[in-house]
């Protein structure tokens, strides 16, 4: 049996790209990934997370869909929904890899009502058994996909912060300096480049 799964990163991240992931294997391959101890990407640090992309990415068929700051806020001033983003994501990372892969299930990781993600899978997609479950990362094929999504999450995250001469932080706690920072010296034009600008966040430090 060839399983796809399917995970994403950057969802919760003020700062960074929105990314989803898609990795297949068969029943040879979901051994090795057990057998290289794969595991949800939240349980593993950002040095592992790296180390363990790459070691994926050997054994197993995969796609990668990256959506950019900019080109995030675009699509949510146009949507208004985050969950809508994500799952044209989802569905053209799995349609990508089923360009590669046959598959007889994709499992994915639950992010909104099933019908969302549904209405979005394109025509190969939608012959393949879906199932979409909370906390879907148990199953290895999904851990695998969140592995890759935050390893090129972290990448990118690494990228922007060079461009902006700050290290800019994960999550959306603790990032009002980082959000100082960059306004005070290029303005809302830039920060509009790094972060997801719908957050809270933005409008309470523009205010500052």
């Amino acid at each position: 049996m060839i399983k796809i799964g399917v995970d994403e990163a950057g969802k919760g991240d003020y700062f960074g790209y929105l990314v989803v992931a898609a990795v297949a294997a068969d029943n040879v391959t979901e051994k090795k990934l057990y057998d290289m101890k794969i595991r949800d990407s939240k349980l593993v640090s950002d040095n592992e997370v790296k180390r363990l992309a790459m070691l994926i990415k050997k054994v197993c068929k995969h796609e990668v869909i990256k959506i950019s700051p900019e080109k995030y806020n675009q699509l949510h001033a146009k949507f208004k929904n985050m969950n809508r983003i994500l799952s044209w994501a989802h569905a053209r990372a799995i349609e990508n890899l089923l360009e590669k892969s046959n598959a007889d299930v994709i499992v994915v990781d639950k992010f909104a009502d099933e019908s969302v993600l549904k209405k979005q899978l394109f025509e190969k997609s939608k012959k393949v058994k879906l199932i979409q479950s909370v906390r879907a990362e148990r199953d290895v094929v999904v851990a695998a996909a969140s592995i890759l999504a935050r390893a090129e999450f972290l990448r990118t995250l690494r990228q922007l912060s060079l461009q902006v001469g700050y290290k800019l932080p994960k999550g959306a706690a603790h990032v009002d300096e980082a959000v100082k920072f960059i306004l005070d010296k290029y303005g809302a034009d830039v920060l509009n480049g790094v972060a997801k600008v719908h957050f809270k966040t933005t409008k309470r430090m523009m205010k500052k």
